[in-house]
């Protein structure tokens, strides 16, 4: 009778931290390193929300359409800690984004780096995804 409260105690944490591990992913499970990609359009909007950021580009395809690419950037916190500021991303500026495709074919990317007009060059990656160097600032 005595060790019912500490099991149940032990099943509910581990219920609870199964649940918090499937909330993340790794880069290799849903973006392709072999599907490198530049995206040149105007920014639609910021998200700057746990587990990663997401900025939103309206990017012509071939035939002249906008399709509204979502691109995965880093935690707010690393991006902070980079420097940026959700204040660095008005909307309706022309940016180009670098990165690498979803493997499940949407218009949804990692973005390594953003690049605006006036020359500023964010580096937006996330910790786990491909090692390549940081842009110039």
């Amino acid at each position: 009778m005595r060790t019912i409260l500490p099991v149940t105690i032990f099943c509910v944490g581990l219920t609870l931290s199964a649940a918090t591990a499937l909330a993340h992913h790794s880069f290799a499970a849903e973006f392709d390193a072999n599907q490198p990609i530049t995206l040149t359009g105007t920014l639609t909007k910021m998200e700057w929300v746990n587990p990663h950021g997401w900025i939103y580009v309206d990017v012509k395809d071939a035939s002249g359409k906008a399709v509204n690419w979502a691109i995965e950037a880093g935690a707010p916190n690393a991006l902070l800690r980079r420097g940026l500021r959700k204040t660095d991303f008005p909307a309706g500026v022309e940016v180009v984004v670098k990165g690498y495709r979803a493997k499940n074919g949407t218009p949804t990317a990692n973005g390594q780096s953003v690049a605006f007009k006036d020359g500023r060059n964010f580096f937006l990656g996330a910790s786990d995804t491909p090692n390549t160097p940081a842009p110039p600032r």
